[in-house]
């Protein structure tokens, strides 16, 4: 065959693959599976969603907990440095959460720990001897090697909570998409109720992955929101928390 035939040919033949066989990407985005609270995603089927979610099944440190038999013991102050910031919030289809700008952290004892965002869950995941609560705050934080520690702040329904009727005024209509607000300001510490004390223990996030390792602060005092601020966030969701995880042989101290 002649040269320029050849070339033709291979040019016809290359053509003819591109147009039957599209580009391939290189790299696609991986999606983790649909994981919810109720349905066939629900919290008994974490574990067997994803490899990934194995410790949702398997973990022997599970959070959250029924807090019961706690040791008394004496154990560093709380030391929750938080200062105001513009609001980023967005309701990412399991909860509504606020990411917190950089500058806020958590001391306790020789460890410093950065607020990263806080969010909720309704009812309260977290039980005392037995007793839930109507809603419960997550405040998230990290140290510079990556440890977790939450501070569970436990609400029941009294007086309204200032800071919660300014989240809720500001709910993103639309799900996974976050919001800035510079012109609303928020600060975290509005939550806390004015004793610190708390139980602690290890445990695990309690969402998928359930990340184990985790250092949990719940504080022993209540705050409080009204009954109409929690019918808001019961509008959105219901029911996002997850059931008690087994406690096995886990040592729970609290203050003094």
């Amino acid at each position: 065959m002649p040269q320029t035939s050849c070339r033709k040919s291979l040019l016809l033949v290359f053509g003819v693959c591109i147009f039957a066989f599209p580009a391939i990407p290189l790299a696609q985005e991986a999606h983790p599976p649909h994981w919810a609270y109720s349905g066939p995603g629900d919290p008994k089927h974490w574990g067997q969603l994803d490899p990934a979610f194995a410790a949702c099944s398997n973990g022997r440190q599970q959070s959250p907990i029924d807090i019961r038999d706690a040791k008394i013991a004496d154990l560093p102050v709380l030391k929750l440095d938080y200062s105001a910031v513009p609001l980023s919030v967005i309701d990412n289809g399991h909860t509504v959460m606020v990411n917190y700008a950089p500058g806020s952290t958590l001391t306790v004892g020789d460890k410093v720990y950065k607020l990263t965002q806080f969010h909720f869950h309704h009812p309260s995941e977290e039980h005392i001897n037995g007793r839930g609560f109507d809603m419960v705050a997550h405040l998230v934080h990290k140290d510079a090697e990556g440890h977790l520690a939450v501070v569970a702040v436990l609400f029941k329904k009294g007086a309204a909570n200032p800071l919660l009727e300014t989240l809720w005024k500001n709910i993103p209509p639309e799900k996974e998409k976050t919001v800035a607000l510079p012109s609303v300001s928020v600060n975290v510490k509005d939550l806390l109720p004015a004793d610190l004390g708390y139980y602690t223990f290890s445990g695990s996030l309690t969402t998928p992955p359930c990340t184990e390792g985790v250092t949990w602060y719940v504080l022993k005092t209540s705050s409080t929101l009204s009954p109409e601020q929690l019918a808001t966030f019961a509008k959105l969701y219901s029911a996002n928390n997850r059931p008690i995880e087994p406690t096995y042989q886990r040592e729970i101290l609290e203050t003094r």
